[in-house]
Protein backbone atom coordinates (compact mmCIF):
# COMPACT_ATOMS: atom_id res chain seq x y z
CA UNK A 1 0.00 0.00 0.00
CA UNK A 2 2.96 2.27 1.01
CA UNK A 3 4.23 1.83 -2.53
CA UNK A 4 1.25 2.11 -3.94
CA UNK A 5 1.39 5.81 -1.97
CA UNK A 6 4.45 6.82 -3.35
CA UNK A 7 3.91 6.03 -7.10
CA UNK A 8 0.91 7.73 -7.00
CA UNK A 9 2.13 11.19 -5.28
CA UNK A 10 5.17 11.06 -8.43
CA UNK A 11 3.14 10.56 -10.81
CA UNK A 12 0.85 13.51 -9.78
CA UNK A 13 4.30 15.68 -9.55
CA UNK A 14 5.94 14.21 -12.93
CA UNK A 15 2.70 15.49 -14.56
CA UNK A 16 2.64 19.33 -13.03
CA UNK A 17 6.50 19.09 -14.09
CA UNK A 18 5.74 18.10 -18.00
CA UNK A 19 2.49 20.73 -18.59
CA UNK A 20 1.94 24.30 -16.94
CA UNK A 21 -0.50 24.99 -14.70
CA UNK A 22 -3.55 26.98 -15.66
CA UNK A 23 -5.61 28.62 -12.83
CA UNK A 24 -8.77 27.55 -13.96
CA UNK A 25 -7.71 24.61 -16.10
CA UNK A 26 -10.58 21.74 -16.30
CA UNK A 27 -9.50 18.05 -16.17
CA UNK A 28 -9.77 16.88 -19.49
CA UNK A 29 -10.34 13.48 -19.71
CA UNK A 30 -9.07 13.12 -23.64
CA UNK A 31 -5.81 13.30 -22.55
CA UNK A 32 -3.60 10.69 -21.03
CA UNK A 33 -2.54 12.87 -18.42
CA UNK A 34 -6.58 13.86 -17.82
CA UNK A 35 -7.33 9.63 -17.45
CA UNK A 36 -4.12 9.06 -14.84
CA UNK A 37 -5.52 12.17 -12.95
CA UNK A 38 -9.28 10.72 -12.53
CA UNK A 39 -7.68 7.45 -11.32
CA UNK A 40 -6.46 9.10 -8.62
CA UNK A 41 -8.86 10.98 -7.53
CA UNK A 42 -11.64 7.93 -8.10
CA UNK A 43 -8.78 5.99 -5.71
CA UNK A 44 -8.76 8.47 -2.95
CA UNK A 45 -12.63 9.28 -3.15
CA UNK A 46 -12.26 12.50 -4.94
CA UNK A 47 -9.37 14.24 -2.63
CA UNK A 48 -6.71 15.41 -4.01
CA UNK A 49 -3.98 17.97 -2.06
CA UNK A 50 -1.38 19.81 -3.55
CA UNK A 51 1.25 22.80 -2.96
CA UNK A 52 4.05 24.84 -3.39
CA UNK A 53 6.35 27.57 -1.32
CA UNK A 54 8.67 29.97 -2.63
CA UNK A 55 11.33 30.92 -0.07
CA UNK A 56 13.69 33.73 -1.87
CA UNK A 57 16.27 36.47 -1.25
CA UNK A 58 16.01 39.64 -3.04
CA UNK A 59 18.36 42.96 -3.28
CA UNK A 60 17.57 45.85 -4.56
CA UNK A 61 19.50 49.39 -5.93
CA UNK A 62 18.30 51.48 -3.07
CA UNK A 63 16.85 51.32 0.64
CA UNK A 64 13.04 51.35 0.15
CA UNK A 65 12.49 50.97 -3.19
CA UNK A 66 8.83 51.22 -4.64
CA UNK A 67 8.62 48.12 -6.94
CA UNK A 68 6.28 44.98 -8.42
CA UNK A 69 9.32 42.02 -8.08
CA UNK A 70 7.58 41.34 -4.74
CA UNK A 71 6.40 44.06 -3.31
CA UNK A 72 8.00 47.62 -1.99
CA UNK A 73 11.08 47.72 0.69
CA UNK A 74 10.78 48.58 3.71
CA UNK A 75 12.51 52.29 4.14
CA UNK A 76 15.85 51.07 5.70
CA UNK A 77 16.19 47.86 3.57
CA UNK A 78 17.87 46.90 0.54
CA UNK A 79 17.90 43.23 0.50
CA UNK A 80 15.28 40.73 2.20
CA UNK A 81 14.53 37.18 2.88
CA UNK A 82 10.87 36.48 2.24
CA UNK A 83 8.58 33.69 1.32
CA UNK A 84 6.85 35.36 -1.32
CA UNK A 85 4.27 32.29 -1.47
CA UNK A 86 3.24 29.51 0.14
CA UNK A 87 -0.19 27.80 -0.96
CA UNK A 88 -1.92 24.88 -0.08
CA UNK A 89 -4.82 23.72 -2.37
CA UNK A 90 -7.37 21.07 -1.92
CA UNK A 91 -9.28 19.43 -5.10
CA UNK A 92 -12.62 17.68 -4.66
CA UNK A 93 -14.50 15.92 -7.80
CA UNK A 94 -17.48 13.89 -7.87
CA UNK A 95 -18.02 11.26 -10.37
CA UNK A 96 -21.05 9.49 -11.42
CA UNK A 97 -21.07 6.28 -12.89
CA UNK A 98 -19.93 6.02 -16.07
CA UNK A 99 -20.42 9.94 -16.43
CA UNK A 100 -17.23 11.73 -16.19
CA UNK A 101 -16.69 14.29 -13.74
CA UNK A 102 -20.01 16.01 -12.73
CA UNK A 103 -18.55 18.55 -9.69
CA UNK A 104 -15.64 19.72 -9.13
CA UNK A 105 -14.35 22.09 -5.63
CA UNK A 106 -11.47 23.40 -5.06
CA UNK A 107 -10.09 25.74 -1.42
CA UNK A 108 -6.65 27.03 -1.63
CA UNK A 109 -5.13 29.85 0.84
CA UNK A 110 -1.80 31.21 0.68
CA UNK A 111 0.42 31.12 4.03
CA UNK A 112 3.55 33.68 4.27
CA UNK A 113 5.01 35.83 7.31
CA UNK A 114 2.84 38.52 6.17
CA UNK A 115 -0.50 36.61 7.01
CA UNK A 116 -2.55 33.90 5.73
CA UNK A 117 -5.47 34.92 2.65
CA UNK A 118 -7.71 32.62 0.70
CA UNK A 119 -6.81 32.71 -2.96
CA UNK A 120 -9.45 30.15 -4.51
CA UNK A 121 -12.79 28.90 -3.03
CA UNK A 122 -14.87 28.14 -6.18
CA UNK A 123 -17.22 24.74 -7.33
CA UNK A 124 -17.73 24.17 -10.98
CA UNK A 125 -20.89 22.07 -12.78
CA UNK A 126 -20.12 20.15 -15.55
CA UNK A 127 -22.53 19.27 -17.84
CA UNK A 128 -22.03 15.89 -19.11
CA UNK A 129 -24.74 14.87 -21.75
CA UNK A 130 -22.53 16.62 -24.78
CA UNK A 131 -19.86 17.25 -22.87
CA UNK A 132 -18.85 20.81 -24.11
CA UNK A 133 -20.24 22.92 -20.97
CA UNK A 134 -19.49 24.46 -17.18
CA UNK A 135 -20.73 26.24 -14.71
CA UNK A 136 -18.26 28.10 -12.26
CA UNK A 137 -19.01 29.82 -9.09
CA UNK A 138 -16.54 31.40 -6.12
CA UNK A 139 -13.63 33.03 -6.02
CA UNK A 140 -11.57 32.17 -8.92
CA UNK A 141 -9.51 33.95 -11.75
CA UNK A 142 -10.49 36.27 -13.78
CA UNK A 143 -10.78 34.63 -17.63
CA UNK A 144 -8.26 37.40 -19.20
CA UNK A 145 -4.76 37.44 -20.32
CA UNK A 146 -2.68 34.58 -20.79
CA UNK A 147 0.33 35.60 -17.94
CA UNK A 148 -2.86 36.06 -15.13
CA UNK A 149 -4.03 32.89 -15.86
CA UNK A 150 -0.37 31.09 -15.67
CA UNK A 151 -0.04 29.76 -12.41
CA UNK A 152 2.85 31.01 -10.01
CA UNK A 153 3.92 27.79 -9.62
CA UNK A 154 5.03 27.28 -13.69
CA UNK A 155 5.58 30.57 -14.35
CA UNK A 156 9.42 31.17 -15.32
CA UNK A 157 9.71 35.05 -14.03
CA UNK A 158 9.41 35.55 -10.44
CA UNK A 159 5.93 38.19 -10.72
CA UNK A 160 3.54 38.88 -13.43
CA UNK A 161 4.49 42.28 -15.47
CA UNK A 162 3.31 45.37 -13.77
CA UNK A 163 0.18 46.00 -16.39
CA UNK A 164 -0.83 42.59 -15.06
CA UNK A 165 -0.09 43.45 -11.31
CA UNK A 166 -1.92 46.66 -11.86
CA UNK A 167 -4.62 46.06 -13.67
CA UNK A 168 -6.10 42.71 -12.18
CA UNK A 169 -4.50 42.68 -8.65
CA UNK A 170 -4.59 39.36 -7.00
CA UNK A 171 -5.88 37.91 -10.24
CA UNK A 172 -9.18 36.81 -8.26
CA UNK A 173 -12.64 38.01 -8.02
CA UNK A 174 -15.97 36.74 -7.38
CA UNK A 175 -18.12 35.87 -9.53
CA UNK A 176 -19.76 33.39 -11.95
CA UNK A 177 -18.32 32.21 -15.36
CA UNK A 178 -19.83 30.08 -18.52
CA UNK A 179 -17.17 27.83 -19.78
CA UNK A 180 -17.00 26.25 -23.60
CA UNK A 181 -14.62 23.48 -24.20
CA UNK A 182 -15.55 20.15 -25.78
CA UNK A 183 -13.80 17.79 -23.47
CA UNK A 184 -14.26 15.04 -26.22
CA UNK A 185 -11.51 14.30 -27.96
CA UNK A 186 -12.99 13.69 -31.11
CA UNK A 187 -15.04 16.50 -31.21
CA UNK A 188 -14.34 19.22 -34.33
CA UNK A 189 -13.57 22.39 -32.06
CA UNK A 190 -11.85 20.51 -29.51
CA UNK A 191 -8.69 22.73 -30.01
CA UNK A 192 -10.83 25.70 -28.78
CA UNK A 193 -11.95 27.28 -25.52
CA UNK A 194 -14.37 30.15 -24.61
CA UNK A 195 -14.86 31.65 -20.94
CA UNK A 196 -17.58 33.98 -20.02
CA UNK A 197 -18.27 35.56 -16.56
CA UNK A 198 -19.74 38.20 -14.44
CA UNK A 199 -17.93 39.53 -11.69
CA UNK A 200 -17.85 42.16 -8.77
CA UNK A 201 -15.31 44.36 -10.45
CA UNK A 202 -12.65 45.50 -7.84
CA UNK A 203 -11.31 41.97 -7.36
CA UNK A 204 -9.59 40.91 -3.89
CA UNK A 205 -8.54 44.60 -2.85
CA UNK A 206 -12.07 45.19 -1.34
CA UNK A 207 -13.75 43.00 1.04
CA UNK A 208 -17.09 43.58 -0.47
CA UNK A 209 -18.52 44.77 -3.31
CA UNK A 210 -19.09 48.52 -3.08
CA UNK A 211 -21.72 48.98 -6.11
CA UNK A 212 -24.11 47.53 -7.66
CA UNK A 213 -22.10 47.55 -11.19
CA UNK A 214 -20.47 44.13 -12.43
CA UNK A 215 -17.86 43.42 -14.71
CA UNK A 216 -18.53 41.47 -17.67
CA UNK A 217 -15.23 39.46 -18.74
CA UNK A 218 -14.93 37.38 -21.55
CA UNK A 219 -11.47 35.27 -23.39
CA UNK A 220 -11.91 33.37 -26.35
CA UNK A 221 -8.94 30.93 -26.94
CA UNK A 222 -7.39 28.68 -29.82
CA UNK A 223 -5.44 26.12 -27.52
CA UNK A 224 -2.13 24.51 -28.23
CA UNK A 225 -2.51 23.06 -31.82
CA UNK A 226 0.51 21.40 -34.14
CA UNK A 227 1.50 23.77 -36.96
CA UNK A 228 3.80 21.27 -37.93
CA UNK A 229 5.84 18.48 -36.10
CA UNK A 230 8.53 20.84 -34.17
CA UNK A 231 5.78 24.00 -33.64
CA UNK A 232 3.05 24.06 -31.56
CA UNK A 233 0.83 27.65 -31.59
CA UNK A 234 -1.80 29.03 -29.43
CA UNK A 235 -3.45 32.22 -28.73
CA UNK A 236 -6.19 33.95 -27.73
CA UNK A 237 -8.55 37.55 -27.49
CA UNK A 238 -9.79 39.03 -24.18
CA UNK A 239 -12.48 41.85 -23.09
CA UNK A 240 -13.40 43.34 -20.26
CA UNK A 241 -16.47 45.74 -19.83
CA UNK A 242 -16.98 47.04 -16.45
CA UNK A 243 -16.43 50.26 -14.46
CA UNK A 244 -17.18 51.72 -10.89
CA UNK A 245 -19.83 53.94 -9.21
CA UNK A 246 -18.93 57.63 -9.11
CA UNK A 247 -20.13 58.43 -5.51
CA UNK A 248 -19.11 62.12 -6.10
CA UNK A 249 -19.50 64.65 -9.22
CA UNK A 250 -15.62 64.84 -9.83
CA UNK A 251 -14.46 63.13 -12.69
CA UNK A 252 -10.44 63.67 -13.87
CA UNK A 253 -9.56 63.75 -17.85
CA UNK A 254 -6.57 64.46 -19.75
CA UNK A 255 -7.11 66.91 -22.21
CA UNK A 256 -4.41 68.55 -23.95
CA UNK A 257 -1.53 68.21 -21.86
CA UNK A 258 -3.26 68.48 -18.49
CA UNK A 259 -6.22 67.01 -16.01
CA UNK A 260 -9.33 68.67 -16.57
CA UNK A 261 -11.87 68.72 -13.93
CA UNK A 262 -15.84 67.90 -14.89
CA UNK A 263 -17.97 69.03 -11.51
CA UNK A 264 -20.69 68.61 -12.94
CA UNK A 265 -23.41 67.36 -10.36
CA UNK A 266 -25.19 64.87 -13.42
CA UNK A 267 -22.23 62.86 -12.96
CA UNK A 268 -23.39 61.48 -9.56
CA UNK A 269 -24.41 58.47 -9.85
CA UNK A 270 -22.84 57.38 -13.26
CA UNK A 271 -20.64 54.60 -13.88
CA UNK A 272 -16.56 55.81 -14.05
CA UNK A 273 -15.73 53.51 -17.34
CA UNK A 274 -12.41 50.29 -17.17
CA UNK A 275 -12.33 48.68 -20.86
CA UNK A 276 -9.59 46.36 -21.48
CA UNK A 277 -9.00 44.80 -24.60
CA UNK A 278 -6.53 41.89 -24.89
CA UNK A 279 -4.65 39.86 -27.45
CA UNK A 280 -1.60 37.08 -26.76
CA UNK A 281 0.05 34.14 -28.40
CA UNK A 282 2.73 31.77 -28.11
CA UNK A 283 4.85 29.85 -29.80
CA UNK A 284 6.86 26.76 -28.82
CA UNK A 285 9.60 25.08 -31.13
CA UNK A 286 11.12 21.93 -30.22
CA UNK A 287 14.69 21.55 -30.24
CA UNK A 288 17.36 19.33 -29.29
CA UNK A 289 17.53 20.55 -25.91
CA UNK A 290 14.12 21.03 -25.46
CA UNK A 291 12.05 23.99 -26.48
CA UNK A 292 12.07 27.70 -27.68
CA UNK A 293 9.11 29.18 -26.68
CA UNK A 294 7.83 33.12 -28.16
CA UNK A 295 5.10 34.74 -25.88
CA UNK A 296 3.50 37.68 -26.69
CA UNK A 297 0.38 40.00 -25.08
CA UNK A 298 -0.75 43.19 -25.32
CA UNK A 299 -3.49 45.24 -23.73
CA UNK A 300 -5.13 48.69 -24.35
CA UNK A 301 -8.33 50.14 -22.72
CA UNK A 302 -9.59 52.94 -20.46
CA UNK A 303 -8.98 52.51 -16.91
CA UNK A 304 -10.50 54.46 -13.93
CA UNK A 305 -8.22 54.96 -10.99
CA UNK A 306 -7.21 57.83 -8.71
CA UNK A 307 -5.11 60.85 -9.02
CA UNK A 308 -2.01 59.33 -7.39
CA UNK A 309 -2.58 55.63 -8.29
CA UNK A 310 -4.17 53.63 -11.78
CA UNK A 311 -4.95 50.54 -9.71
CA UNK A 312 -8.79 49.95 -9.58
CA UNK A 313 -9.80 51.99 -6.33
CA UNK A 314 -10.31 49.52 -3.78
CA UNK A 315 -13.42 52.16 -2.18
CA UNK A 316 -16.03 54.72 -3.64
CA UNK A 317 -13.86 57.34 -3.70
CA UNK A 318 -15.69 60.73 -1.67
CA UNK A 319 -15.74 64.40 -1.19
CA UNK A 320 -13.70 65.99 -4.13
CA UNK A 321 -11.19 62.81 -4.31
CA UNK A 322 -13.16 62.07 -7.80
CA UNK A 323 -12.24 59.69 -10.46
CA UNK A 324 -9.18 59.58 -12.62
CA UNK A 325 -9.99 58.39 -15.84
CA UNK A 326 -6.83 58.08 -18.17
CA UNK A 327 -6.49 55.80 -21.51
CA UNK A 328 -3.07 53.14 -21.12
CA UNK A 329 -1.91 50.23 -23.38
CA UNK A 330 0.69 47.83 -22.05
CA UNK A 331 2.33 44.99 -23.16
CA UNK A 332 5.25 41.62 -22.26
CA UNK A 333 7.42 39.54 -24.49
CA UNK A 334 8.62 36.17 -23.47
CA UNK A 335 11.78 34.91 -25.43
CA UNK A 336 12.18 30.96 -23.08
CA UNK A 337 14.94 28.67 -24.59
CA UNK A 338 16.72 25.17 -22.99
CA UNK A 339 20.06 24.73 -23.13
CA UNK A 340 21.69 21.65 -22.66
CA UNK A 341 18.34 20.15 -21.84
CA UNK A 342 15.07 20.48 -20.43
CA UNK A 343 16.33 21.15 -16.60
CA UNK A 344 17.83 24.35 -17.94
CA UNK A 345 16.21 27.45 -19.19
CA UNK A 346 17.25 31.19 -19.97
CA UNK A 347 14.61 33.75 -20.25
CA UNK A 348 14.15 37.04 -21.71
CA UNK A 349 11.74 39.21 -21.10
CA UNK A 350 10.51 42.79 -21.74
CA UNK A 351 7.29 44.77 -20.18
CA UNK A 352 6.14 47.93 -20.33
CA UNK A 353 2.67 49.90 -19.04
CA UNK A 354 1.96 53.31 -19.86
CA UNK A 355 -1.22 54.32 -17.33
CA UNK A 356 -2.00 57.50 -19.39
CA UNK A 357 -0.93 57.61 -23.14
CA UNK A 358 -1.84 60.76 -23.49
CA UNK A 359 0.90 62.47 -22.73
CA UNK A 360 4.93 61.12 -22.00
CA UNK A 361 8.11 62.28 -20.59
CA UNK A 362 8.47 66.81 -19.99
CA UNK A 363 4.71 66.95 -20.61
CA UNK A 364 4.12 64.95 -16.72
CA UNK A 365 4.52 68.14 -15.11
CA UNK A 366 2.90 69.40 -11.03
CA UNK A 367 1.41 71.96 -13.05
CA UNK A 368 -0.47 70.04 -15.33
CA UNK A 369 -2.13 68.29 -12.25
CA UNK A 370 -0.28 64.74 -13.47
CA UNK A 371 1.56 62.65 -10.69
CA UNK A 372 3.74 59.39 -10.70
CA UNK A 373 0.56 57.56 -11.79
CA UNK A 374 0.86 58.65 -15.44
CA UNK A 375 4.59 57.48 -15.78
CA UNK A 376 5.01 54.90 -18.13
CA UNK A 377 7.37 51.99 -16.73
CA UNK A 378 9.49 49.34 -18.54
CA UNK A 379 10.86 46.57 -17.05
CA UNK A 380 13.44 44.26 -18.91
CA UNK A 381 14.11 41.11 -17.19
CA UNK A 382 16.53 37.78 -18.16
CA UNK A 383 16.80 34.89 -15.79
CA UNK A 384 17.69 31.34 -15.20
CA UNK A 385 15.78 28.37 -13.94
CA UNK A 386 17.05 25.04 -12.91
CA UNK A 387 14.45 22.58 -12.96
CA UNK A 388 16.39 20.44 -10.35
CA UNK A 389 13.68 17.65 -9.86
CA UNK A 390 9.62 17.72 -10.39
CA UNK A 391 9.33 19.33 -7.32
CA UNK A 392 12.21 21.99 -7.14
CA UNK A 393 13.14 24.80 -8.69
CA UNK A 394 15.96 27.00 -8.68
CA UNK A 395 15.13 31.03 -10.27
CA UNK A 396 17.97 33.68 -10.69
CA UNK A 397 16.55 36.55 -12.20
CA UNK A 398 17.14 40.61 -12.67
CA UNK A 399 15.00 42.83 -12.99
CA UNK A 400 16.30 46.49 -15.12
CA UNK A 401 13.32 48.92 -14.14
CA UNK A 402 13.03 52.05 -16.27
CA UNK A 403 11.04 54.79 -15.85
CA UNK A 404 10.31 57.66 -18.31
CA UNK A 405 12.22 60.82 -17.39
CA UNK A 406 9.52 63.44 -16.54
CA UNK A 407 9.48 67.40 -14.95
CA UNK A 408 7.89 65.68 -11.49
CA UNK A 409 10.08 65.61 -8.46
CA UNK A 410 12.00 62.22 -7.58
CA UNK A 411 11.02 61.62 -11.23
CA UNK A 412 13.32 63.47 -13.50
CA UNK A 413 15.53 60.63 -14.62
CA UNK A 414 16.06 56.97 -13.95
CA UNK A 415 15.10 56.13 -10.36
CA UNK A 416 17.55 53.44 -9.23
CA UNK A 417 15.19 50.66 -8.24
CA UNK A 418 16.60 47.35 -9.99
CA UNK A 419 16.19 43.97 -8.50
CA UNK A 420 17.85 40.83 -8.00
CA UNK A 421 15.90 37.73 -6.60
CA UNK A 422 17.29 34.35 -5.71
CA UNK A 423 14.44 31.96 -5.38
CA UNK A 424 13.74 28.18 -4.80
CA UNK A 425 10.21 26.86 -5.11
CA UNK A 426 9.45 23.17 -3.44
CA UNK A 427 6.19 21.37 -5.00
CA UNK A 428 3.99 18.71 -4.17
Amino acid sequence: MQKKIIFIVLSLMACQYINAQFLMDMVDTSTTIGKGMLGIYKKFDGVRISGYMQPQWQITSTEGSKNYSGGDFAPHSNNRFMLRRGRIRFDYIHFPEAKGPSVQFVFQFDGTERGVFIRDFWGRIFENKYKLFAFTAGMFARPFSYELNLSSSDRESPERGRMSQILMKTERDMGVMVSFEPRAKEHPLQWLKLDAGIFNGQGLSSTADYDSHKDIISRLAVKPVSISKNLLFSGAVSYLNGGMLQNDKYVYHTTGKMVTVDSSVENEGKIAPRKYYGADAQLKIKTHAGFTELRAEMIAGIQTGTRINSETPPALQSGNDGHYIRHFNGAYFYLLHNIINAHHQLIIKYDWYDPNTAVQKNEITTASNFTSADIKFSTLGFGYCYYINPSTKLVLWYDRINNENTALSGFTKDVKDDVFTARLQFRF
